[in-house]
């Protein structure tokens, strides 16, 4: 009974808390926000913002639970938080418009948050089963997201605009969640957009794959694992983003020279596929798929994301190194720039670029450095779709505003967060055979 009693205590952790967080960042509808507080305050954002202070507190303890000691992700996280605190230090001293002024306030919460969320992953998930169990039900809430997609994609009917959460309330972005391109509506899920939709769908595919091949050596059940990694590829497609279609690729090319072969290549196999059953399928999506690229000269969309490209380059001449505030540079007032990097030397200088960039470096390097140091053929899984999941995001800053969508920042930080709790498990895995190598000859 005492046994008993002991896990049932144990089942509530870090990994708990944050299943919490991804059901409100993936499955309430991002347009929600808290309706009683003066702030845009999304769900997930106030989840991120309580992980936070439980983070604060926990370590004041020692008996919580929390890891201790360095962390190479974690140390970039801290870095990178006072970047910002230090841009937002100087933009503030100098007069900002009442506007801009609101918007860096709100935008520095929101940083400090997704930052405290990836180092609440990194202290808190100290186990790669309670690991498995969070990206689990990652990718379940993105597969419900894709559900919600494909009836957009196919009836044109948006399913989460008839939802309605006490509490909350609907927040006017300016996106169209049912936008389209050529004769197809454009889905956008539970998200905001269907650029940041067709990412969050690709970032989930890797780890889709993993669970297919993890319950396939278990002799579990593979079929949700399979409808999981069918959905969030298909929907990937169906967003008729470039940025979706670039993620797959980067995706494919990962996981068939990191896995090993009887793994990847069967893989892209199946890949190819699916890619050609959806064709047929879905009349005229392979013509629209290729006419994205192949006209991509004389594609409007991809005009209108190079056209201020020159007057970015102004911009950020006026405040070089640490740039001119955080959430500054307000679309509204000055112009959309679909670069992140662009718009982050802008807003954070070529010091902020190099802190971003340095969090996509130091997430692929753990994640490596994860699969070098372990033997847990579920460690280095995770560890292969986590290099995966950080290059699609990496590259998905260059054709988007990727900061500026709150599913897809709060998505890439919790991966962030992940790749820095791999490392973690790993040593630790690493260090406890080696004390198993010790002991017998003591």
């Amino acid at each position: 009974m005492a046994d008993q009693r002991r896990l049932t205590e144990q089942r509530a952790d870090g990994a708990t808390l944050l299943i919490f967080y991804l059901l409100a960042l993936l499955v309430v509808p991002a347009r929600f926000t808290i309706a009683f507080v003066p702030i845009t305050l999304p769900p997930a954002l106030f989840v991120a913002l309580c992980l936070a202070v439980l983070w604060f507190a926990a370590h004041l303890v020692d008996h919580l639970g929390l890891a201790k000691g360095r962390n190479a992700v974690r140390t970039l996280l801290a870095a990178y938080v006072v970047l910002h605190l230090t841009t937002y230090a100087i933009a503030t001293r100098r007069y900002l418009p009442p506007d801009e002024l609101s918007v860096s306030d709100s935008a520095l919460v929101r940083i400090v948050a997704m930052a405290a969320l990836a180092v609440f992953v990194i202290d808190a998930v100290r186990t790669g089963e309670r690991l498995s169990r969070v990206l689990k039900v990652m990718v379940g809430c993105l597969t419900f997201g894709a559900f919600i997609g494909l009836i957009q994609f196919g009836l044109g009917l948006d399913l989460a605009s008839f939802v309605t959460l006490p509490g909350l309330r609907v927040q006017d972005n300016g996106y169209s969640a049912l936008e389209s391109r050529s004769i197809f509506f454009r889905p956008a899920g539970t998200v905001n957009h269907p650029i940041e939709f067709g990412l969050v769908c690709v970032l989930g595919v890797p780890f889709a794959a993993h669970f297919v091949f993890a319950a396939k050596d278990r002799g579990e059940p593979q079929g949700r694992w399979w409808f999981a990694l069918s959905l969030l590829s298909l929907m990937a497609i169906l967003s008729l983003s470039r940025t979706a279609i670039i993620g797959l690729v980067v995706t494919g090319v990962v996981l068939g020279v990191l896995l090993p072969r009887h793994r990847g290549l069967p893989l892209l196999g199946v890949g190819a596929v699916f890619l050609g059953g959806a064709s047929v399928v879905v009349p005229g999506l392979f013509g629209t798929v290729t006419s994205m690229f192949s006209n991509i000269e004389d594609d409007p969309s991809f005009q209108g994301r190079t056209k201020d490209y020159d007057g970015a380059w102004l911009e950020i001449a006026k405040h070089p190194w640490l740039g001119r505030g955080f959430g500054t540079f307000l679309p509204s007032k000055y112009t959309i720039l679909d670069n992140q990097y662009l718009l982050t030397m802008i807003e954070n200088g070529y010091l902020g670029l190099l802190a971003f960039v340095l969090l996509f470096l130091g997430g692929i390097y753990a994640a490596l450095r994860a699969r070098a140091l372990s033997k847990d053929e579920n460690v280095r899984g995770i560890a292969v779709c986590l290099v995966g999941a950080m290059l699609t995001s990496a590259l998905g800053a260059a054709t988007f505003d990727s900061l500026s969508f709150s599913v897809a920042t709060g998505l890439t930080f919790l991966l962030i967060g992940t790749s820095g709790a791999l490392l973690r498990i790993a040593k630790q895995e690493a260090a406890g055979r080696r004390a198993a190598a010790v002991s017998p000859a003591s």
